[in-house]
């Protein structure tokens, strides 16, 4: 067995603690983790397309936001309890990806940055896509804070979530068995 393969359910450590995450490490469930995680993610993008891509009818439309943090000054000086809806509304809207990009690429032993930036900059992408696509539809404008908002959600989710359940999945692992010196080595052999 080499160091970064999975034991047999039946080869696991019985003394190890059995919980919510022990599952993940059976043989062959890394493959559901990653269908479930494609699955809710595709769900999820399904329901934030439908979400914001509805049109809206108005008799107004104001000018599409293109200087960077304009919308939040304005959030922030409507009063705290608008403020914080509306920048909890931006900041929470895309965060779920944060924790199903990672569990659709199934992948516990990437580097932290990696993992990190492979996720923001997948956001960074659906956020933009959606903020284009959005002008599409009328009475919805392209606003660049709810890019920069959408993207620090994905990231502030990833950062909370994902780092700690990587860490308890790799400790769940059995200790990879020292190596048998050989014969020769160990001055057996003629």
């Amino acid at each position: 067995m080499t160091t970064g393969s999975i034991p047999p359910a039946g080869k696991r450590n019985r003394g190890a603690p059995s919980g919510v995450l022990d599952s993940v490490r059976h043989d062959g469930s890394m493959i559901r983790v990653r269908a479930a995680g494609l699955l809710l993610t595709a769900a999820y993008l399904c329901f934030v397309a439908w979400l914001l891509l509805r049109p809206h009818y108005a008799a107004w439309v104001p000018a599409p936001n293109l200087r960077p943090l304009a919308t939040i000054r304005s959030d922030v000086a409507s009063g705290p309890l608008a403020a914080a809806r509306r920048l909890g509304e931006g900041l929470g809207l895309l965060a779920p990806l944060g924790v199903l990009l990672p569990m659709a690429g199934g992948r516990v032993d990437v580097p932290a940055f990696t993992s990190f930036a492979r996720t923001v900059f997948a956001g960074l992408m659906v956020s933009l896509s959606l903020e284009f696509t959005q002008t599409l539809v009328p009475g919805q404008l392209f606003d660049v804070d709810a890019l920069l908002l959408n993207t620090m959600g994905v990231a502030a989710a990833h950062l909370l979530v994902v780092p700690g359940v990587r860490r308890r999945l790799r400790h769940r692992r059995p200790p990879a068995p020292a190596p048998q010196p050989s014969p020769a080595a160990a001055g057996l052999v003629p």
